[in-house]
């Protein structure tokens, strides 16, 4: 039976020793319905959120542990300009390469043990958004604005994508 302590409690000591916890983000959106352009739709518009909320954890997951990133999204202007259909409910975004660019307005803080380490407000954008390699696949409907954030983020804090 003490055996089974002493076990448990080396379990225990070296889940300690790991480590502390991957690095916390956290998105907000201000007014959304009020965006630039992001669906109509309260499930498209939520959907595209969600997306966006996802990448911003996954470009989270390059900080060094135990940092925190929030980022309060502003303003939104997802690439391309929407046609509505005649027939049928959703519309057609097309994409033609001028000024149709993405744009994001984003204010952030990244904090590590109470901390600011940084923070700012940006205005992003991606002019050459057609005319660049892009890593996402065609058919991901924010492969541009995920582009964008990715040019951002090791910008603003020189976490490069891992490999693999």
């Amino acid at each position: 039976m003490l055996t089974r302590y002493r076990i448990l409690a080396a379990a225990a000591l070296a889940l300690a020793a790991c480590g502390p916890a991957l690095a916390e983000v956290t998105v907000t959106y201000v007014k959304p319905e009020q965006f630039t352009d992001v669906p109509y739709g309260v499930r498209e518009r939520e959907h595209v959120m969600k997306e966006l909320t996802a990448h911003f954890s996954d470009l989270g997951k390059r900080l060094p542990a135990g940092q925190s990133l929030k980022v309060e999204v502003l303003d939104v202007d997802l690439a391309g300009w929407v046609y509505p259909r005649r027939w049928g409910p959703d519309d057609i975004r097309v994409l033609r390469g001028g000024a149709d660019w993405p744009h994001m307005h984003l204010r952030f803080s990244l904090e590590q043990d109470g901390k600011v380490l940084r923070s700012g407000d940006r205005e992003l954008a991606n002019m050459m958004y057609q005319d660049r390699m892009n890593r996402y696949p065609s058919d991901d409907s924010l492969r541009y604005e995920k582009q964008m954030l990715d040019d951002w983020f090791e910008k603003e804090f020189g976490a490069s994508r891992k490999a693999g």
